[in-house]
Order: structure tokens, then sequence, then C-alpha cells
């Protein structure tokens, strides 16, 4: 039995030492295939199919610039353009040749046409002496060089006073130097009265407070005023912003609402002096 048990024993030591020989060897068989060494080159197949269309490339270098085209025909004419700048005047042209000789004139009757002058001068005069009366004695006018003025016995206010004065042809008068301020004030101290609009007016006042002062055209007070000391110191208020002239021929702050005589300015230019005195006898 226990020879047996012996015999076993070695059976299995040998068994074990067999497998592990088996293991440890680099040589065993397996069912994979070991690739044999590089053969020779074949010979070229044939031509394939041709392949898909592949994608676009990107573009090329420009290519150099080519002969230049044939001329093409006339187009249409265009639109007319604007007119341009008016050029420089041009030099002086040559003197052109002389003319011919004209006839000679007819002996002139100057007794006769001397008379006729005579005559008219006479007339002329009668007729100046005429429109003087009319100015100083029926419409009351005086005048200077450039304009007359006309005293308007009709109390309006200062608005109505404007468009009364636009409504004869002329404007409130606008006493703009010391010689018309004087003229205008004997003017209003002749007619028994004390005070009279004239074309002055406060406008808005500005930033600082300061009312300025227009002309009733509308150009500002440059130079000449008539403003007393004491009315120079106090500045208008709302409600008195338009301007008196007194008889003294000082200037004042009056309200425009007030209704008092005024005085109308005209200019004097060629060939208006009938339809002048036209306008202020009937209005």
């Amino acid at each position: 039995m226990a020879g047996g048990s012996s015999t076993g024993l070695w059976l299995l030591c040998g068994v074990a030492a067999v497998l592990y020989y088996i293991s440890a060897s680099s040589e065993v068989c397996t069912n994979s295939l070991i690739p044999g060494p590089k053969g020779d080159q074949g010979e070229i197949g044939e031509v394939g199919d041709q392949g898909k269309l592949g994608k676009n490339g990107p573009p090329g270098p420009p290519g150099a610039p080519g002969e230049a085209g044939l001329k093409g025909e006339v187009g249409h004419i265009g639109k007319m353009g604007p007119n341009g700048d008016k050029g420089d005047k041009g030099d002086k042209g040559f003197d052109g040749p002389s003319g011919l000789k004209g006839k000679p004139g007819t002996t002139c009757d100057c007794g006769r046409y001397r008379k006729v002058v005579e005559q008219l001068d006479v007339s002329v005069g009668k007729l100046r002496n005429a429109v003087k009366f009319v100015k100083h004695v029926i419409l009351g006018l005086t005048e200077t060089e450039e304009s007359y003025y006309l005293l308007v016995k009709e109390a309006k206010r200062f608005r109505e006073a404007l468009m009364n004065c636009k409504l004869r042809g002329g404007a409130l008068a606008m006493p703009k130097t010391t010689n018309t301020n004087r003229l205008m004030a004997d003017y209003v101290s002749q007619a028994g009265l004390n005070r009279v609009y004239i074309g002055v007016q406060a406008q808005n006042r500005d930033t600082n407070g300061t009312a300025g002062y227009l002309y009733a055209d509308a150009s500002p007070l440059q130079g000449f005023t008539g403003w007393s000391q004491e009315v120079e110191l106090s500045p208008p208020t709302t409600n008195t912003s338009c301007v008196e002239l007194h008889s003294t021929g000082t200037w004042g702050h009056v309200e425009c609402e007030a209704a008092m005589f005024f005085i109308c300015e005209f200019q004097k230019s060629r060939g208006r002096g009938g339809r002048v005195m036209s306008n202020m006898a009937s209005s």
C-alpha cells in the first residue's frame, strides 16, 4: 500500500515536469500562419475604369493681360449737362473801322425854341411853388434831403400806427441822426403836441436780461439815441416796450397799447413824388 502511493507520486511529478517543459519551449504549434518572404514583382494590370469627377481645385494665378480689342461703335448722345460757371471777361477787342460821314444837319431855328424853354421854366417854377404849398400848408409836411415827414393826428396804438404808415406808402418815422431827431421834435412842438409814436421798439431780452432796441425797418440802434438820462438808467418793462418822442427831443418808454398821434416817414426818390403825395393825402 505504501509502495503504490509512492509510485503514483512519482508519476504525478513526471507529468508536471513534462508540462513545464512544453510550456517553456518556444516551438509550440499554433493555428496562426506565419508570412513567408516577399515575392517577385507581378505584371502590370489592365487600365481600370475612369473614376468619379473630383472637387474643384483652388483658382490658379491670374494670366497675362490679353491684347486690346477693336474700337467699338459711337454710342448714343447723352443728356445735356448743367450750365457751367460764367467765364472771365475777355480782353477788349480792336477798334473797328470808322463809319461813313453823316449828312449835314439842318439849320436850327433857335429863337422859337428859346421862347418855348422860357415858358417851360415859368411853368416849372409855378408847379414847384404849388407843390411846396401842398406839402407845407395843406398836408403840413416837413422834410429833409432824403425824406418827407407827416404828422398824423389820429390816435392809434403802436401796431396800428405801423400799419397806417405802411398803407400810406411809408414807415413809422425813425430818427437815426441828431438833426432828424431835432427836426421831428420841432415838428411835434409846432403842432402843439407833447409826444408821438416813433418807429423804435424793444425786442426780447437776451440771456443777461438786457432788452435790445430796433428801428421799424429791423435795423439796430447805432450811434445816435435820444434817451434821457433817467429813462436810460431804467430798463423798460414788458408793457412799456414801445418808444415815444417828446417835443423836447428826448425819447421815453410807453405802453404799446396806448393810443397817440404818430409821424410817418416817406423816402424821396425820383418819379415817386406825385405818388407819395397822393398816398399821404388820400389816407
